[in-house]
């Protein structure tokens, strides 16, 4: 597999880059977010590790223009800034997780592995739920043959929920899995059930996405006695 990690830090690059080639995997590198860019549109990568601070064009905008280009390919971003204000800000712009300096190079591998395996998962899955349909590959939402439009962290949550077909995740669950931050926006989830409510289930008599009082939510087939 070939990986790109784009970081101006030269020592922290080649750590980097030493850890990745001795785990078996192709490494290509850039320590300009110029440069970077412009090697994650001309090449095909598994996965891209990225670092917030960079000369000529930061890790936000090098994300969001991949993000822009409809590029799938999971991003790392690695950062020295470890505010909450930045995580969001990261994972909004559509990386897929966030590891913030200093770090064990282990933990790095670790997430770098899971990445991978989840990317996997995705591209030869395709979620069903009802007349709801999930396309991991293309993360394509329909309904009923529909298509519904999702921004990125509604497409995360929607997913989530998926994955879990008639399980219920408590919105501590959630808010790690998708927000990765157990302790700020108490609200957020709520939030973002509300909008995807509107968009998944506005119209439709099945209401898909239920909510479990005191304890979280689910997205399941509603049950004849839950009409009542």
């Amino acid at each position: 597999m070939k990986l790109l990690v784009i970081e101006d830090e030269v020592g922290i690059l080649n750590m980097i880059r030493r850890g990745l080639e001795a785990a078996n995997y192709d490494v290509d590198t850039a320590k300009d977010g110029n440069v970077g860019l412009e090697m994650a549109c001309e090449h095909t990568y598994s996965l891209i590790i990225l670092d917030l601070m960079l000369p000529g064009i930061d890790g936000w905008r090098i994300c969001e223009s991949l993000r822009a280009r409809k590029s799938r390919v999971p991003i790392l971003m690695l950062t020295a800034r470890d505010t909450i204000q930045d995580k969001v800000r990261g994972l909004d712009t559509g990386a897929d997780d966030y590891l913030a300096k200093p770090f064990d190079f282990q933990e790095l591998l670790a997430r770098v592995r899971a990445l991978l395996r989840r990317d996997k998962m995705h591209k030869t899955r395709t979620i069903r739920v009802a007349d709801l349909e999930i396309d991991t590959a293309q993360r394509r939402v329909t309904r009923g043959g529909v298509e519904i439009g999702l921004s990125h962290r509604e497409y995360e949550l929607l997913e989530a929920l998926a994955a879990y077909e008639s399980q219920v995740l408590t919105r501590e669950a959630i808010q790690e899995r998708i927000w990765m931050d157990e302790d700020s926006f108490s609200n957020t989830v709520d939030v973002y059930i509300g909008l995807l409510r509107k968009k998944i289930d506005a119209g439709h008599s099945v209401k898909l996405i239920q909510t479990v009082r005191g304890v979280g939510y689910t997205l399941r087939v509603p049950e004849a006695e839950d009409a009542f």
